[in-house]
């Protein structure tokens, strides 16, 4: 099996990289048991490719999953902790623009009856 490329796995199902990940360990296994044993060169040189096949069916299979539940906490209130935006802890606990805007009613009267002046200059 050759150098795995993620957007050729991106288009296969769930089950598909499961059992093509099930092939890769196994494979893994035998040629570390080359390994041990004093197995060609080319076997030894294989292991590295293996092992990176098998991180790029876990990176998309995990793609994947977040993926569905970004669509599954889509207008939800609450969401889980990382798939809301990093940003930094300052920035998180700042008010949000409808709280910054929020005026109390008597600020509200006050702007009503007392509007902000307007001054004409003499040109």
């Amino acid at each position: 099996m050759g150098k795995l490329k993620c957007y050729e796995l991106r288009k296969k199902d769930k089950k598909e990289l499961e059992k093509l990940l099930n092939d890769l360990k196994t494979e893994l296994s035998q040629l570390r048991v080359a390994k041990v044993t004093g197995g060609a060169a080319s076997k030894l040189s294989k292991i590295k490719i293996v092992r990176k096949s098998i991180a790029r069916i876990f990176i998309v299979m995990h793609q994947k999953q977040k993926e569905n539940l970004r669509k599954l906490y889509k207008n939800k209130k609450y969401k889980p902790l990382d798939l809301r935006p990093k940003k930094t802890r300052a920035i998180r606990r700042r008010l949000s623009k409808r709280e910054t805007n929020a005026k109390t009613l008597k600020q509200i009267r006050k702007t009503s009856i007392f509007p902000p002046r307007k001054f004409a200059l003499k040109a």
